[in-house]
């Protein structure tokens, strides 16, 4: 339906120019009928399509009406055979009252497209009035001094009709004395003088009775009848005279009831009774109903309300009349002026509730304008409010069509409540407002727009399956279907070659209607920390517009790994036993545990303790970087084997651990063989890929050190007699250079280079397992510091 309408809509844009041109030559001839009045309805008066030139069913298809001011139904058209026919039976006097012709202007409107006929009935009078004297005696005092051809004037009768069916002549019953002249008046109306043909005897004949016959020119005539009483009088020689014949004045027509019109004068030579004047309205009818005049003032007032609408003249017979019966007779003739007491009307003939924004210039609204009024009281202005993508424009006969200024934006405003207001040009001005609400129906003229260009979720791992992880949301400014929004997952760009990671297609789903996402399987922090994919969301609209938005997920991690430790390692297949000499004091650096852990985070942080030894009290396990330590200086008494069991604890929640056991020999000096505890049976670790390349980088850097220490020791061998002193007091003397022993009872090696000689016991060997070179050591507050960096190069040598 918005598709149809927009069509309509686009066709009267295009004809809109054309439209224009043609309405003056459309209203510059009209289309004229004449019918009788009184005739009945449904009387054919012509066939408008024939007479315009239109095709039998155009004016159905063209939504061709009527139109006449005030929007009354005079007229009928029947739009499948184009026949103008009456509605009603019209009456022409009640239409247009005394003016001739009477012709009723209508218009002939087509909507689509826009065109008008100015069209033109005049209403033929028909003799259906009678012509009626509004008083059936009418009263003459004739003095019988009266000359033969003096002239005695007459009252008028009335009749409604025009042209040659109102009052036509006048005539007299029959008799001796008198005779009817008719006159024609300046208004066209005739009216009747009593002509004296025979000079009266008042003591032969007092009175006479005389029948009026007023006749109209009607085919059969009609008449009407009136008794003129005469009445023969004393002699009274002088009539009186007004001063003026013809009094004109003007009253404006809102002048209130009892001011005063007009002030007439007359004079009578006479005296006595005979010069005393009575004033009295001589033409008692409808024209002069609306003033009433003082008998002895001859002031004429106001009794009823004036409309300059309905009678702009009056023209009001004045009679003086002595105390002998003579009379004279003077014309007032009155104009009303026009005030601005009627408003301006607005008739709606088309209205469009509904335009499609985006639209080009759309005919809204087409209306007529009109104001009973005359002059600058009836020229009217037509204005709407300012601000508004709407501008009103003439056509022609006061109407106006409402057009859109510009392409509408339902976004910006969906709805416009405009307001006509029309206003005449007289003082004070009088105005009519209109109002009207237009719709504005959408188009789908915007894409969907997320709340946030980026998105970022976080994701515990090893969820568990269809996870909610979050939502993303669009909107659409538009509404109905094309504000609806449906979300989708946007194809990923090619992945690179050998990409271990799986497609995000794999890893989450988006419900299309709620832009709720979904996790479709477990995730591994350790395998797949984060990653990325577009969402697209889409109107529903026609074409249907979209966007984009990116989509960041981010795996937390979970305390899914326990510790590992690297050193002492467990795949060795005999323990590595750690050398202690005897001479070492408090705090001495045994060895390093060194651990790892796939975690991240607090889940990731290490913490070291000693869970069972051998002796305990003698040595002590730093909890954060592993460090063992005497922790006080060994006896003569202490044991020379020793097992350390320590516990490697991450701090996640729960928090997961691991073990490691460290097995010490004392010795005297570090040239005495190392024979394995009994009972320590090497346990069967499964091969690690990185303790294996550990051990192999750990073999050959203790290979090619062992190999320079053994050439060393045999030129040492060759040149002494005897073996060196190892350490203090009476230790036996070592192959190796300089104090290897702790000369100053820290429990730290030379600042060169430390070494840990581990070996090998058993009945009659003496020979090295193997030897690896250890760092200076490092003041005890640098221990925290070293970074995860330096200790798995550190891990590589196989020492801390």
């Amino acid at each position: 339906m918005e598709t149809a309408l927009a069509t309509t809509l686009h066709k009267r844009q295009v004809i809109f120019l054309a439209m224009l041109l043609f309405f003056w030559g459309a209203g510059s001839e009209a289309i004229r009928y004449s019918v009788p009045e009184e005739t009945e309805s449904g009387y054919l008066v012509a066939n408008l399509a024939e007479d315009l030139g239109l095709r039998v069913g155009e004016l159905a298809t063209r939504g061709a009406r009527i139109h006449y001011k005030g929007n009354k139904q005079l007229l009928q058209l029947d739009v499948k055979t184009g026949n103008l026919l009456l509605h009603e039976k019209l009456d022409r006097e009640g239409l247009c009252g005394a003016t001739e012709p009477c012709v009723l202007h209508f218009q002939l409107l087509l909507e689509n497209p826009v065109q008008f006929f100015q069209g033109d009935l005049q209403l033929t009078d028909i003799n259906d009035h009678s012509p009626e004297f509004l008083e059936e005696e009418m009263l003459l005092k004739i003095p019988e001094s009266a000359q033969p051809g003096t002239v005695f004037p007459l009252k008028i009768a009335q009749d409604f009709d025009v042209g040659s069916n109102t009052v036509q002549n006048y005539t007299i019953s029959p008799n001796s004395h008198f005779h009817v002249v008719t006159h024609n008046r300046g208004d066209g109306r005739k009216y009747p003088e009593l002509v004296l043909d025979k000079a009266l005897d008042r003591e032969d004949q007092p009175e006479f009775s005389l029948t009026l016959m007023a006749l109209d020119g009607g085919v059969p005539p009609s008449s009407g009848t009136a008794i003129i009483l005469v009445e023969v009088v004393d002699i009274n020689d002088n009539a009186p005279e007004f001063l003026q014949s013809l009094y004109e004045v003007q009253i404006p027509e809102n002048s209130p009831l009892n001011s005063l019109v007009a002030v007439v004068s007359a004079r009578d030579l006479d005296a006595g009774t005979y010069g005393s004047v009575i004033y009295a309205l001589f033409q008692g009818n409808a024209f002069t109903e609306p003033f009433v005049i003082d008998g002895r003032t001859g002031e004429i007032h106001l009794k009823r309300t004036l409309d300059f609408e309905v009678t702009r003249y009056y023209n009001v017979e004045i009679s003086a009349t002595d105390g002998g019966g003579l009379s004279g007779k003077c014309t007032v003739a009155i104009e009303v002026l026009d005030v601005n007491d009627n408003a301006p009307e607005l008739t709606m003939s088309t209205l469009s509730r509904s335009i499609p924004e985006n639209s080009p210039e759309t005919v809204v609204a087409i209306f007529s304008v009109s104001d009973a009024d005359s002059g600058n009281n009836g020229k009217m202005v037509c204005s709407i409010p300012d601000k508004l993508p709407f501008v009103l424009k003439p056509t022609f006969m006061n109407f106006y069509t409402l057009v859109t200024e510009s392409p509408l934006d339902r976004e910006t405003s969906a709805e416009y409540n405009i307001t006509i207001t029309v206003t005449d040009l007289g003082t004070p001005r009088l105005k009519t407002q209109h109002n009207i609400t237009v719709q504005v129906s959408d188009v789908n003229d915007n894409a969907p727009t997320f709340t946030q260009t980026s998105y970022t979720l976080w994701v515990p791992e090893n969820n568990s399956p269809a996870l909610y992880i979050g939502t993303i949301s669009a909107t659409d400014r538009d509404s109905g279907t094309n504000a609806q929004v449906t979300y989708s997952l946007l194809p990923p760009p090619p992945p690179p070659p050998r990409d271990p990671h799986p497609g995000f297609a794999s890893l989450v789903s988006i419900n299309a209607d709620t832009g709720q996402l979904f996790a479709l399987r477990a995730l591994d922090y350790e395998t797949l920390r984060a990653f990325e994919f577009r969402v697209g969301a889409a109107d529903r609209g026609s074409p249907a517009l979209s966007s984009e938005a990116l989509v960041r997920v981010r795996v937390l991690d979970a305390n899914d790994n326990a510790p590992f430790v690297l050193y002492p390692p467990h795949n060795a297949s005999a323990p590595c036993t750690e050398l202690l000499p005897r001479a070492a004091d408090a705090g001495y650096l045994l060895t390093k545990v060194v651990a790892v852990d796939a975690d991240a985070g607090q889940n990731a942080w290490l913490s070291y303790q000693l869970l069972k030894a051998t002796e305990p009290g003698l040595f002590s396990v730093w909890a954060h970087n592993g460090e063992v330590r005497t922790a006080r200086p060994l006896g003569e008494r202490d044991a020379p084997r020793h097992r350390l069991l320590l516990l490697v604890r991450d701090n996640g929640e729960p928090p997961l651990s691991a073990s490691v056991t460290l097995h010490v020999l004392l010795v005297d000096g570090f040239s005495q063989p190392y024979l394995p505890l009994p009972g320590a049976a090497p346990e069967r670790v499964p091969a690690d890929p990185l303790t294996v390349h550990l051990v192999v980088a750990l073999a050959s850097v203790s290979s090619l050190f062992l190999f320079s220490v053994l050439l060393f020791v045999a030129l040492r061998l060759c040149r002494r007699s005897g073996p060196a002193a190892l350490g203090r007091g009476s230790a036996p003397e070592s192959p190796f250079p300089g104090p290897l022993g702790d000369d100053s009872g820290t429990g730290t090696l030379s600042h060169s280079y430390r070494y840990e000689v581990c070996l090998t016991g058993g009945p009659g060997t003496n020979e090295f397992k193997f030897l690896k070179p250890l760092f200076p050591n490092l003041p005890p507050q640098a221990f925290g510091e070293e970074t995860e960096a330096n200790a798995i190069v550190r891990n590589s040598f196989g020492f801390q």
